[in-house]
């Protein structure tokens, strides 16, 4: 039981988090804007010269030390004068990068982690229609920005209403001919393929079909059935699918469980 505690990403997530917490406390003096004294210690240095040793394959010169140590001092100096003016405080772009910070640090596991054997074998059982080859879709769908307004139009439909007179202005396009189930999930997305993976062909107009957009209603005109690759030939498509799934989950499992300590109040 503490073994698999040990393994469980979130612990992870919320550890590096505390020692985040601890690092900026540790900071917390050195990086006061209103202090004038910069300590540029041991670990300041070493934590220089491993960056450099990382990217150029080699320790960095005595001379290259002094340059790295100058760049990062000028860094410093800007960081702790931004601080004191308040450049922090209501930056949008600040507060996205912190929050993608968070947001890497609950899924580092997942991007470096290798799945087994058997772990991809079951997501390729249960995601069979994103490794299909040589199937392929036809349909046509309408974007609406509103659930009410994407049922509303398909009243009209079912009234004989055309349908090239309807939906609202999207990026994607409003037809697709003979596309794989990998374009329509990178095009309108998972949840909006896996929908379409489910429609039987035919004139009728389904939906509402939820989507990262909005809603869509779908006309599935016909479907060309595949088949599925042993997992030796699409090992890394699979690992990949996996991987890009497992990051997104770990992401928001995080997310909710830091979200739940907040009591949240929106005003009228």
């Amino acid at each position: 039981m503490i073994r698999n505690w040990a393994r469980d990403p979130l612990v992870h997530f919320l550890a590096a988090g505390a020692l985040l917490f601890v690092l900026f406390a540790w900071r917390g003096e050195e990086a006061d804007p209103d202090s004038r004294t910069i300590a540029v210690n041991r670990e300041v240095q070493a934590s220089l010269a491993l960056q450099f040793e990382t990217m150029m394959q080699r320790p960095p010169t005595d001379a290259e030390l002094d340059g790295l140590i100058e760049r990062w001092l000028r860094d410093e100096v800007l960081y702790r004068e931004a601080l004191r003016l308040g450049l922090d405080r209501d930056d949008a772009v600040v507060r996205r990068r912190l929050a993608k910070k968070m947001d890497a640090l609950a899924s580092a596991q997942a991007e470096t982690s290798v799945p087994s054997e058997a772990t991809l074998r079951e997501w390729l059982a249960a995601n069979p229609e994103r490794f299909v080859s040589g199937a392929s879709t036809s349909f046509d769908q309408l974007y609406f920005a509103e659930e009410g307004a994407a049922r509303a139009a398909q009243a009209q439909l079912q009234s004989g209403a055309d349908w090239r007179g309807l939906g609202e202005p999207l990026s994607v396009p409003a037809s697709q001919e003979r596309a794989t189930m990998r374009v329509v999930t990178d095009r309108y997305g998972r949840q909006f393929a896996a929908a379409v993976a489910e429609l039987e062909a035919g004139d009728a107009w389904h939906g509402p079909v939820p989507s990262g957009f909005g809603w869509h209603l779908v006309r599935l005109r016909s479907r060309e059935e595949g088949a599925l690759p042993p997992l030796a030939e699409i090992r890394s498509q699979v690992e990949d699918d996996w991987r890009g799934a497992t990051i997104a989950q770990r992401t928001q499992a995080a997310y909710r469980l830091l979200r739940d300590a907040y009591r949240v109040e929106i005003g009228e």
